[in-house]
């Protein structure tokens, strides 16, 4: 293909991307699945060219920035809540899964051995969270399902890769538990380490640097500051990335401006809208080169697809045996949350107005400890999983592109590795065309519906009350509040900030301030925003308001600090 004709290829993919977008909602189909499907006619009009991309296209240089895209955005507050879910279903289900498609290849491939069958079973197992989370959102799933199934994206790549690398190695030699399971520790550890490294560095440097682009620049290639040196260690870089995401995520708005932070947001929805939906028109475009990959090479097309269904069958049913003890679980233990959150609120009310435990050097670090376990508890006993959210995630099991591009990635001498290559792709399409299309008809059905608007405006307005409250003791409320040369502000302007400050984190607030400001305004509103930038981040580590409220108070922060910046 010349330069010319990758240019127009390119041209008219952002297009289509662009307009699978843009019309998805009103189809009601995920955009995944739409471009999946126009890549899928596109690839059988005749004199289309063969599409057959290097795995490690994907794997490499596609996967690192989308996992981190996603990563800075989930709230660390849910991911800790929800590790053990997460964890049993991207770690303990992905490698269930794996030894249950390896029975059933090595039972359907003579020449396939275990080690191998369970290499292609790695490469099925991780869903692709993509397609589930895209529709979720736009049915407004409730904030725990959405951030079960981001968690579970996230991570399940990492252990899908880590099997797949391991059980390769094995088909080349004497096969050791014990080794493998050392491999995979230490995958996961160095991992952990290089990601969370990569992250402070990357944060610490970029709040040195007072040029938003700049600061933008510099994200771009953190995930693969993490990735590369985990891989040449011979660690998960997927893992690397997904770590250094979720400590950038949480040191960020503290450490970030907010103009970096509202840069860098724009710029990355725009790389991971391009990322993210080209892969899946990538994914279709390559089935013309699959089918004749299979055919040059004297193997059955109609095989591999039967295979695929089977593959697709089985793994459907070993998700929903999994989900089903998971949300039995949580369930069962829902009454014991009710009873510690309310031992934890007796306990905090208890050191709250004890005067002489306030006064203790480890008062305030208590207290804090007693105030984000009761929310814990509180969040758990109002948040229930249940079984209609229990069926939502038994049915998010989509494959993606990531299936796809790990099947291409098994060595050139794997038995029948054509046809396993195309059993991986019929297991992707039938899992995102079926279940991402049936995935709407079910929660409707099931009834499921998101956040209550009235109560999310409630717990708003409540949170931004208590970051007024704290600006107005730290900074308004002052008897001691100076200027930098120590001269006291005017008493016009202390009035006009309290003014302006209730303004900002108002939930009615629409308008915009632009009345010119006195020499000593900006400097007093810039200790009043520091102070609620405080509050909030203190509501955020304690865990005493849902993360979709933090995330709406962060927002309105940020639109009062550029409307204060720019009048």
């Amino acid at each position: 293909m010349g330069l010319e004709q990758f240019e127009i290829v390119a041209v008219l993919a952002v297009l289509i991307i662009v307009a699978a977008s843009y019309f998805s909602s009103r189809l009601g189909l995920a955009t995944p699945i739409i471009l999946v499907i126009v890549g899928l006619a596109v690839s059988l009009i005749p004199g289309t060219p063969p599409i057959a991309p290097p795995p490690e296209l994907i794997l490499a240089a596609v996967l690192p920035p989308l996992l981190y895209s996603a990563a800075v955005n989930m709230p660390v507050m849910d991911f800790r809540r929800d590790l053990k879910t997460i964890g049993a279903l991207s770690v303990v289900l992905v490698l269930v899964s794996a030894f249950g498609i390896g029975v059933l290849l090595w039972a359907i491939f003579p020449k396939l051995s275990f080690a191998a069958a369970v290499a292609v079973g790695a490469v099925v197992s991780p869903p692709d969270a993509v397609a589930a989370t895209s529709i979720g959102k736009r049915l407004g799933l409730p904030p725990r399902l959405l951030t079960i199934l981001e968690g579970e994206g996230l991570v399940n790549d990492a252990t899908a890769l880590v099997l797949l690398r391991t059980a390769v190695a094995a088909t080349a030699g004497a096969f050791s538990f014990w080794q493998a399971a050392g491999d995979f520790f230490y995958a996961v550890v160095v991992a952990i380490a290089v990601g969370g490294v990569v992250g402070v560095l990357s944060v610490r440097i970029r709040s040195k640097i007072d040029q938003p682009a700049l600061t933008t620049a510099i994200s771009f290639v953190v995930p693969f500051i993490a990735f590369l040196p985990a891989e040449l260690a011979h660690a998960s870089g997927v893992l690397a990335v997904v770590a250094a995401g979720l400590v950038t995520g949480a040191s960020g708005v503290r450490r970030l401006s907010v103009q970096d932070r509202n840069a860098e947001r724009t710029n990355w929805l725009t790389v991971q809208l391009l990322l993210e939906n080209g892969v899946f028109l990538l994914m279709g475009l390559q089935l013309r080169t699959l089918v004749a990959d299979v055919e040059n090479v004297g193997l059955s097309v109609w095989n591999a697809v039967w295979v695929g269904l089977a593959v697709t069958v089985l793994l459907g049913i070993i998700r929903v045996g999994f989900v089903i003890p998971v949300v039995f679980t949580a369930r069962r233990r829902r009454p014991d949350h009710e009873k510690k959150a309310q031992r934890f609120g007796a306990a905090l009310d208890h050191v709250s107005t004890d005067e002489r435990f306030q006064q203790h050097p480890r008062g305030v670090r208590i207290e804090r400890w007693l105030q984000r376990r009761h929310a814990d508890a509180r969040f758990y006993a109002g948040n229930g999983l249940g079984w209609r959210g229990g069926a939502v995630l038994a049915w998010s099991g989509m494959r993606g592109v990531v299936t796809l591009a790990a099947a291409q990635s098994l060595p050139t001498d794997f038995p029948y590795r054509t046809q396993l290559i195309l059993v991986a792709f019929v297991v992707a399409l039938v899992t995102l065309v079926g279940q991402g299309g049936t995935l709407p008809m079910l929660i409707r059905v099931l009834g499921i519906r998101g956040t209550d608007e009235e109560k999310a405006h409630r717990e708003l307005s409540l949170l931004l009350l208590e970051v007024n409250e704290a600006a107005v003791g730290q900074v308004l409320g002052n008897p001691d509040l100076r200027r930098r040369d120590g001269e006291p502000f005017a008493p016009e302007v202390l009035e006009r900030a309290r003014q302006m400050h209730a303004r900002i984190t108002d939930p009615q607030n629409r308008e915009r301030d632009a009345d010119p400001v006195r020499a000593q305004y900006p400097e007093l509103m810039q200790l009043i925003l520091d102070a609620q930038q405080d509050a909030l981040n203190e509501a955020r580590s304690t865990g005493s308001y849902d993360s979709t409220t933090i995330r709406t108070a962060q927002k309105r922060l940020d639109q009062g600090s550029v409307r204060f910046t720019q009048a």
